[in-house]
């Protein structure tokens, strides 16, 4: 299938994001077509992607002067730790604002090369090459990049910095497991959830395809999706107000995931997809959304197979924890917590505030299945 291209154009920033398969190899052309030039890289090389395409990324850098750093990406390894260590690696090796720091991986590789990329001297050339279906869809657009605090929670230290460029190739997804296509079809179906009915609908008819990566339906749900986050980060580059949007499911799926302490047996993904059914009930409870839309939403997740109850990832004796790292979310500026709620397909609704008190009854009451 044909290389895509999307601009992205921020305020602060322009870049374009390539979308194909085996595009990695018209990396040359592609980096002298966006006029990006460099001397040196440090190629930041997430350790899940690989030998066989770890080499095949590293050949298209040959020519420049290069260090590569293995990153062992983890939730945990998503921290200061990692941050100084390659701070360290690249104030000793001298690496100047005109020379180029590169991420190979998923999301959180991305978005913690992003934030040293950020702070590092201010500002170093900085190219994503997302290599999950998560990241291809979602860290690959809109600057946001973070680490996550072993105490208060997930990306809650980070900056607004965008790439000079995105390289999203297909030819990376052969190699990931279910768990991972999971992880990314969340936001596939988050993002068609906050924009049409047209988009929900061309999941609904075709995510068996998509999950089996087929062409040309894997290429266009990533095309798709991207589409729909440029606009919204177009309009509100550092979420004061309509990129709230893009949280939904999210304040609910990163306490799930923190309180499973961000191990396999849960990854974003899949906290995600929680996160999103738990917005839906919780947005019928409060008679926002009407119960024909929540069942149509509701039985393309179940028809997904994939199995995610909130009762078989925790327990009453659960809810505290959960309430106290959505207090710690990063939206809420009081003591309420903030939510993104549904009223309809392509209809999210912004800034519901709801106090410890509700969420912990309709924890209670989901828990105990009443």
């Amino acid at each position: 299938m044909k290389m895509k291209k999307i601009k992205i154009n921020t305020k602060d920033s322009k870049y374009n994001i390539y979308i194909g398969k085996n595009i990695i190899n018209n990396i040359p052309n592609i980096l002298k077509k966006e006029k990006i030039y460099f001397k040196k890289c440090f190629l930041v090389i997430d350790s899940n992607i690989g030998k066989k395409n770890s080499n095949f990324v590293k050949s298209k850098f040959k020519k420049y002067d290069n260090i590569i750093y293995n990153y062992k990406s983890s939730e945990k390894n998503k921290s200061f730790e990692y941050v100084n260590d390659i701070l360290n690696k690249l104030l000793h090796n001298n690496f100047s604002r005109n020379d180029c720091v590169i991420s190979i991986g998923g999301g959180i590789t991305g978005d913690l090369v992003g934030f040293v990329s950020s702070i590092y001297k201010r500002g170093i050339k900085f190219i994503n090459i997302p290599t999950t279906l998560l990241s291809q869809v979602d860290a690959s657009v809109g600057g946001k990049t973070g680490i996550n605090h072993k105490i208060y929670g997930k990306n809650l230290v980070g900056t607004f910095y965008q790439p000079n460029l995105v390289i999203s190739d297909i030819l990376f997804l052969d190699t990931l497991s279910k768990k991972e296509i999971i992880c990314g079809y969340a936001e596939i179906l988050k993002h068609s959830l906050i924009s049409s009915r047209e988009n929900f609908n061309f999941l609904n008819k075709n995510f068996d395809k998509i999950l089996s990566l087929n062409e040309p339906f894997i290429t266009k749900a990533i095309f798709e999706s991207c589409i729909v986050k440029k606009k919204i980060v177009q309009r509100d580059v550092k979420e004061k107000n309509l990129r709230k949007i893009l949280n939904l499911g999210h304040t609910f799926g990163h306490a799930y995931e923190a309180t499973c302490g961000f191990k396999k047996k849960l990854n974003h993904g899949e906290g995600v997809i929680l996160g999103i059914k738990t917005a839906l009930k919780f947005s019928l409870q409060r008679k926002l959304i009407n119960i024909k839309t929540y069942s149509k939403i509701l039985n393309h997740v179940k028809n997904l197979n994939f199995g995610l109850n909130l009762r078989n990832f925790f327990k009453i004796k659960d809810i505290n924890k959960l309430i106290y790292y959505m207090k710690n979310d990063k939206k809420n500026n009081s003591k309420m917590i903030n939510l993104i709620l549904l009223k309809d397909i392509g209809n999210p609704i912004l800034d519901n505030l709801y106090s410890e008190s509700d969420l912990k009854k309709f924890f209670k009451r989901e828990l105990l299945n009443i």
